[in-house]
């Protein structure tokens, strides 16, 4: 009797026992699940500034932007290493990463840069006194040496700022030999086939170094548009500036990557002369800005998987995503520049960035997102979605 009594009692000790065990592994699950952090793809923004703005308006707007859910900035703001230091200072304290956003070739009027530093065209016109479409299209020559120091001056300054983690190159290519379907009406042009007047760059130099690498002298090619040395030259120069510029910012432990055409193939190499699958940098970040294109949000992704398979999953891909500041006006803009992407259109852009193997998304500009857009944005970067 004791003993049958003594077997009930350790019996019911041990089911106890497993029920506080089993409770406890309960509780455990649901802390980790309450716990866990919830996804969200990686999202990037490119902003300008800081203007005017004092160091307390500039945190509030990084406050808002990071509990938006942009993780970090391709801050653009100018070329002193003393900005990147403040404006730096006040993003890592907020949260996020930073960037220094600088264009490369494109250059103003600078005292430290001489004309003959700028590009020239097939009509024998400098880009300094004569250039392409706007009047700030001053594009240097990357065959100079002067030019890549006065470069590599510049952004090892800036690399050496501590709280700058990267240098983002923008405008690191030639001016635009055909312009973007979107934008042939804008500036009256009809830009079916390459015309001398944008192609670049024609000066002694390129055309002597050419010559001397082919023995082709492009002056006296009738078309050279046909002439595939020719372009492939002028894609090797832009990719010999980068990489150089890289080694140079690698050296001070720093990343750096590039806002480039969308591509590399089908958009990149044949306007603006990119081949930027063969650049040394840590990210891509083409600008797959669909209107510009006169072409949908599948675009996006089109164009996206082109990218992410030229790169062979060596390196990340940002998938750039152009906002519509103002989408009640949107069809009566005749500026291809005031378009993009509706809030209805975003969350598409996204899935189709993101299915096709981007890495993330960075938008242009988060200050043209209106309340409508971040509805859609908090939606969509927090769904996890499949590679096609």
């Amino acid at each position: 009797m004791r003993k049958l009594v003594f077997i009930v009692i350790n019996n019911h000790q041990k089911q106890k026992t497993m029920n506080k065990l089993i409770t406890l592994i309960i509780a455990m699950i649901l802390f980790s699940c309450n716990n866990k952090e919830e996804y969200k793809i990686p999202v990037y923004g490119w902003l300008g500034g800081p203007g005017e703005l004092s160091d307390q308006e500039i945190r509030e707007e990084f406050r808002d932007l990071k509990a938006r859910g942009i993780d970090g900035l391709m801050y653009n703001g100018g070329q002193d290493a003393e900005t990147y230091h403040r404006v730096g200072t006040i993003a890592k304290e907020e949260g996020l990463k930073f960037h220094a956003w600088i264009p490369t070739m494109l250059q103003r009027d600078n005292p430290k840069i001489k004309p003959e530093w700028y590009a020239v065209n097939g009509l024998g016109e400098s880009a300094f006194d004569k250039p392409a479409y706007v009047d700030y299209y001053k594009f240097l020559c990357p065959n100079k040496d002067e030019v890549y120091d006065f470069l590599s001056d510049m952004y090892g300054a800036v690399a050496e700022v501590p709280e700058v983690e990267g240098i983002h190159l923008d405008y690191i290519r030639f001016p635009d030999v055909i312009l973007a379907r979107g934008l042939w009406d804008k500036y009256g042009l009809v830009m079916d086939v390459e015309y001398p007047d944008y192609d670049y760059c024609y000066c002694d130099k390129c055309v002597a170094d050419f010559k001397e690498k082919s023995g082709i002298d492009i002056k006296v090619v009738e078309d050279p548009s046909e002439v595939q040395e020719w372009k492939q030259f002028r894609y090797d120069l832009i990719t010999s500036i980068v990489n150089r510029l890289a080694e140079e910012v690698h050296a001070k432990s720093k990343q750096i990557n590039a806002a480039v055409f969308p591509g590399p193939n089908s958009v990149a190499k044949k306007i603006v002369r990119q081949e930027w699958d063969k650049w040394a940098i840590d990210a891509a970040f083409p600008m797959n800005y669909n209107d510009f294109y006169l072409e949908g949000t599948e675009w996006i992704g089109k164009v996206t998987k082109e990218g992410v398979m030229a790169l062979n999953d060596e390196i990340p891909l940002y998938s750039g995503l152009f906002i519509c500041p103002n989408p009640e006006r949107k069809t009566q803009e005749n500026d291809p520049e005031n378009h993009g992407l509706l809030p209805g259109e975003l969350e598409a852009a996204i899935r189709a960035s993101m299915e096709n193997g981007a890495a993330g998304i960075c938008l242009f500009t988060p200050r043209r997102m209106t309340e409508a857009h971040w509805k859609s944005f908090e939606v969509a970067v927090k769904k996890q979605y499949d590679i096609r």
